[in-house]
């Protein structure tokens, strides 16, 4: 079930929208609202996965609605005016409808937003499981192999021929390069971020400067240049402006 909101300046458009949704069955209707700044506060409080979202509306345009939500919940536009298309598809919504809005044309939009929505779940829960194995290493000892539990590691730290995996306040040497680790990892919980380090992204609590601060754990982990713009992209979904 897709958990939507009707964002409509003019509340028979919005009436019209509501009709619609009762009638798909994969849609859940939250709310409505003529106010975009109180349909801010709503997603505040509640999940919203799907944004029936106009772009002519007072105090702030549906353009820069989306701008602001930073990809929180998926949009599809309902606008009379064609030309904004082109910016609104370099935002990334779901679809662009035309008003009047015909039920089939309707139907189609939240089809496609029910399929790419599926699509982020099943890969959500695809990089949940991986986060919950484990894998073993052979350590500095000939003949030893150590089970890890992924979500045990704080960060991984490499050294020549070793790298060293801090996990649960604990060091364990492993015989390996930090490139194979890396590629072994899921890399929505862990990413390289110094040509030394691996760090655990659930861990980190804070940055300062080029200084990677992790929970409970007092490290001098750096952020080396070649690797600062991918790590700041990863986290400016979850940086407040």
């Amino acid at each position: 079930m897709i958990n939507c909101l009707i964002v409509d300046d003019e509340q028979h458009a919005i009436d019209i929208l509501v009709h619609y949704v009762k009638q798909t069955t994969f849609l859940n209707l939250v709310h409505t609202t003529t106010d975009p700044l109180e349909a801010l506060k709503i997603l505040s409080t509640q999940k919203v996965d799907l944004i029936f979202l106009d772009i002519q509306m007072p105090e702030i345009s549906g353009i820069d609605f989306i701008k602001t939500i930073q990809g929180k919940s998926r949009v599809i536009l309902t606008t009379a005016y064609s030309e904004f298309a082109a910016d609104s598809f370099d935002l990334e919504v779901i679809d662009y409808l035309l008003k009047p809005i015909p039920f089939p044309r309707f139907l189609k939009a939240a089809q496609r937003a029910l399929s790419i929505l599926s699509a982020n779940a099943a890969s959500q829960a695809s990089d949940d499981s991986q986060y919950e194995d484990y894998i073993f290493v052979k350590t500095e000892l000939k003949g030893k192999m150590l089970k890890v539990n992924l979500p045990d590691i704080d960060y991984i730290e490499g050294m020549k021929n070793y790298v060293a995996i801090h996990h649960n306040g604990a060091k364990t040497m492993a015989l390996l390069n930090l490139k194979d680790l890396e590629d072994r990892l899921p890399r929505k919980y862990f990413m390289r971020i110094h040509k030394s380090f691996i760090v655990a992204v659930p861990k980190i609590s804070g940055i300062e400067g080029n200084q990677i601060q992790l929970k409970n754990i007092k490290a001098d982990i750096l952020l080396g240049e070649t690797y600062k713009p991918a790590f700041l992209e990863m986290m400016k979904e979850k940086m407040m402006q």
